[in-house]
Parts: C-alpha cells; sequence; structure tokens
C-alpha cells in the first residue's frame, strides 16, 4: 500500500548513490546477492538474539534491494537481475520470520509459521498476476520500473519492512504483530485473487 509513496521519496536518494557506484563499475547483480548475503546475516543475528545488529543488517539489506534496480537502470537491466531480485526478496521474507521462531520456538511457532504460509500464498498470487500481466502487456512504474508486474496491496514491501523493524524492537510482541499481518498479507492475497478474477476472467465467468 505504501510502496507507491515511499519510492518517490527515497528514488532521489537511491539514484544519487547508484550513479556513484555505476561510475565506479558495480554491477546490480552484485549489489542484489551482497543485500542478500547482509539479510541472512540478519536472519543469523535474529536466532542467536542479537535483535539491534538483526534491525541494522535488515535495514542494510534492504537499502541494497533498493539500490541494485537503480544500478541496473543505469546499466541496463536484464532478466537475470530481475530473476534474482524477485528469488531473492522472497527468501529473505521468509528467512526472518523463521529466524524469530529459531530464537524461541515454544512462543512464536505457531504465529511464524502462520505469517511464513501467508507469504507463500501472497507470493503466488503475486507472481501469477505478473505472469498474466504480461501476457496482456499491462505495466505500471508506480513502485518504480520493475521486471515483473506489480499490483498494490495492504502488505507490500515498505510494510514487511516495517513490520521486521518492529519484530527486532519488540520481540516480545512478536506473536501479535505476525498474527495481525499474516491477516493483512492473507487479504493482500484474496484482493489480489479478485482483481485476477475481475481481469482475467473470460466472457463466460469461466
Amino acid at each position: 500500500m505504501l510502496d507507491g509513496w515511499a519510492r518517490k521519496r527515497i528514488d532521489p536518494a537511491l539514484d544519487a548513490i547508484a550513479g556513484s557506484l555505476h561510475a565506479a563499475g558495480v554491477p546490480a547483480n552484485a549489489i542484489t546477492l551482497s543485500a542478500f548475503a547482509i539479510g541472512v546475516a540478519a536472519a543469523v543475528a535474529i536466532a542467536v538474539g542479537a535483535l539491534w545488529t538483526a534491525l541494522i543488517l535488515i535495514l542494510a539489506s534492504r537499502l541494497g534491494d533498493g539500490l541494485d534496480g537503480a544500478v541496473a537502470k543505469r546499466a541496463g537491466r536484464t532478466d537475470l537481475g530481475g530473476y534474482l531480485d524477485i528469488v531473492l526478496d522472497f527468501a529473505f521474507y521468509g528467512m526472518i520470520p523463521l529466524a524469530f521462531v529459531i530464537l524461541d520456538p515454544m512462543a512464536n511457532g505457531i504465529a511464524g509459521a502462520l505469517l511464513i504460509a501467508a507469504f507463500y500464498a501472497n507470493g503466488a498470487s503475486f507472481l501469477a498476476y505478473a505472469i498474466m500481466a504480461e501476457k496482456r502487456g499491462i505495466s505500471d512504474d508506480a513502485r518504480g520500473t520493475k521486471s515483473l508486474f506489480f499490483t498494490t496491496g495492504l502488505a507490500e514491501a515498505t510494510e514487511t519492512i516495517a513490520v521486521f523493524v518492529a519484530f527486532c524492537l519488540f520481540p516480545a510482541w512478536f506473536p501479535v504483530l505476525a498474527y495481525s499481518f499474516a491477516a493483512l498479507t492473507a487479504y493482500t492475497c484474496l484482493s489480489r485473487v479478485v482483481l485476477a478474477w475481475k481481469q482475467f476472467g473470460e466472457p463466460n465467468g469461466t
């Protein structure tokens, strides 16, 4: 829901940093892989209870996730870059709640599992919609130019990162936050299914 709003405000800064990285010859895919490696480190930090370290690593990882696209815009986008970006994003989103489950299985197990399941279903709805949108030539750059069509929803990247930050700041509230965000994510998935039904349905309703 907030991704379009956030992109308009952070893109100028990302573009400035990306210009320096591109001039230095840093490839976009290297930034993507580095951002994911930092995300893995964040998950490890959470699992061992180093939550302030994890918070810094999460923010650094997502900075890299924004920079790779800005660098790719200058260097030339590739299908491989778009593929790596989306796959590693989904891997990162699953790792963080899993790390909190590892940190405290008894308190966080069910809530974390439910949130990961909601992410899984939402990711499927997102990717399936993107495939159909590509097939029909539908595009939208409100969230920045992407390799795949990005549909709107209550639970997008900006909201997800905000919740991950809240997990780190208020770990005792993880179950409540996870249940709540799982509900928002499920709603986003359902709304996307309804949107697909309306937009992609055949005249006979099938």
